[in-house]
C-alpha cells in the first residue's frame, strides 16, 4: 500500500485588502478556504479549475513559499506550518517547484551553470570542484548538453528554458515537486516533449508530483488522481479515469464538457453554465457554485456541502448526494 508523502488539512490562505488613509485591512481575499487533500508517494496528483480558483496559491502554500493563514501541511509526517526556519531549510531539499513562465523564473544575469548550481551551494551539498560535473549530469537528464552551461537564458527557446528550470528543481534530488502549469507558456509541440520528459523523470527518479494546470487534457495525461477546485474550495476529488468518465459535481461536468473532441462527427453533451465567477472577497453563502448551477436547491444557498465518498477514493462536495 502506498504511503502518503503529503497531507493537507483545512488549508486557508487569505490576502488582506487595505483601504483608507491609514491602510487598514477592510476585507480579505479568500484565495484558499478550507482545502484538504493527500498525495501518495510516487503518484501525480492533478489540481484543476478555472483561473483564480486558488490552484497556484495552494501549491505555493504547500512549499511555504507563501505563508498559509491556517491549516496543516504534513510532509512525511511533519507539519511544515510549525517547523522553525532551520528545520524547514532541511526539508526544502526534498521539495521543489517548476514555475509557469520559464523566462520570468530565470535570472537573466546568471549563466545556466550558475542557475542550476545555486541550490547546491546554498544547501552546501556539493564541493565547488564537483559543481561542473554535477551540473553537466543534470543538464543531460533534461535533454541539454554540457555546452549549454555557459550560456544565458535569452539564448534559449521557451522549451529549453523550461528544461533548465527542471534541472534546477532536480539539483537537490527532491522527492516531491510542485509543477505549476509547467507547459502553459509553451507551444503545443514543445509541450508534448516537456510532459514526456516529466513522466520519464518521475519513473526514473521515483518522484511525486503535484501537477497544477487549467489544461484538462494535459491533466488527464499526467495525473493518477485529480482534485477539482472552484473559488478556493475543493469540489470533487478522485482517480483520474473516474473523474473524467463519471464526474459527479455539476461544476466538474460543466468544466469537462468544454474539452473539444478532435473529431468533427462527434459532439460532447454541453452542460449549462451561466453567469460569472463570484468574487472571492465576498463569496456566496452555502455552496459557492450554486449561483451558476442549474441543479441548485434551497439547501445549496443555506449550507456548505460536505465532502462525501461516492466510490473508492472518489469524493464530491454537493447537496445532490
Amino acid at each position: 500500500m502506498l504511503q502518503r508523502i503529503l497531507e493537507v488539512r483545512g488549508l486557508l490562505k487569505y490576502f488582506p485588502i487595505a483601504s483608507g488613509i491609514f491602510s487598514r485591512v477592510s476585507e480579505w481575499v479568500r484565495a484558499v478556504d478550507n482545502v484538504s487533500f493527500g498525495v501518495q508517494s510516487g503518484e501525480t496528483f492533478g489540481l484543476v479549475g478555472e483561473s483564480g480558483c486558488g490552484k497556484t496559491t495552494t501549491g505555493r502554500c504547500v512549499l511555504r513559499l507563501i505563508e498559509p493563514t491556517g491549516g496543516e501541511i504534513a510532509f512525511k509526517g511533519q507539519d511544515l506550518t510549525k517547523l522553525p526556519k532551520k528545520d524547514l531549510m532541511k526539508i526544502r531539499r526534498e521539495m521543489s517547484i517548476v514555475f509557469q513562465n520559464p523566462f520570468a523564473s530565470l535570472n537573466p544575469r546568471m549563466t545556466v551553470k550558475d542557475t542550476v548550481a545555486e541550490p547546491l551551494l546554498i544547501h552546501n551539498v556539493c564541493r565547488r570542484e564537483q559543481i561542473e560535473s554535477r551540473v553537466s549530469d543534470l543538464l543531460r537528464k533534461v535533454g541539454l548538453s554540457q555546452e549549454h552551461m555557459r550560456r544565458f537564458p535569452h539564448e534559449f527557446s521557451g522549451g529549453q528554458r523550461q528544461r533548465i528550470t527542471i534541472a534546477r528543481a532536480l539539483s537537490l534530488n527532491p522527492r516531491f515537486m510542485v509543477l505549476d502549469e509547467p507547459t502553459s507558456a509553451l507551444d503545443v509541440s514543445v509541450q508534448a516533449h516537456i510532459l514526456n520528459l516529466l513522466r520519464d523523470l518521475k519513473e526514473d527518479l521515483g518522484l511525486t508530483y503535484l501537477f497544477i494546470s487549467h489544461d484538462l487534457d494535459v491533466v488527464e495525461y499526467m495525473s493518477d488522481r485529480i482534485g477539482v477546485m472552484y473559488l478556493g474550495k475543493m469540489a470533487e476529488m478522485g482517480p483520474s479515469g473516474e473523474i473524467y468518465e463519471n464526474s459527479k459535481h455539476p461544476y466538474t461536468r460543466a468544466l469537462f464538457s468544454s474539452i473539444p473532441i478532435p473529431d468533427p462527427l462527434q459532439r460532447r453533451k454541453d452542460v449549462p453554465l451561466s453567469g460569472e465567477i463570484p468574487s472571492s472577497v465576498n463569496p456566496p453563502p452555502g455552496c459557492r457554485f450554486h449561483p451558476r448551477c442549474v441543479q441548485a436547491m434551497k439547501a445549496c444557498s443555506e449550507k456548505e456541502p460536505e465532502m462525501r465518498e461516492m466510490g473508492k477514493d472518489h469524493f464530491v462536495a454537493c447537496h445532490l448526494y
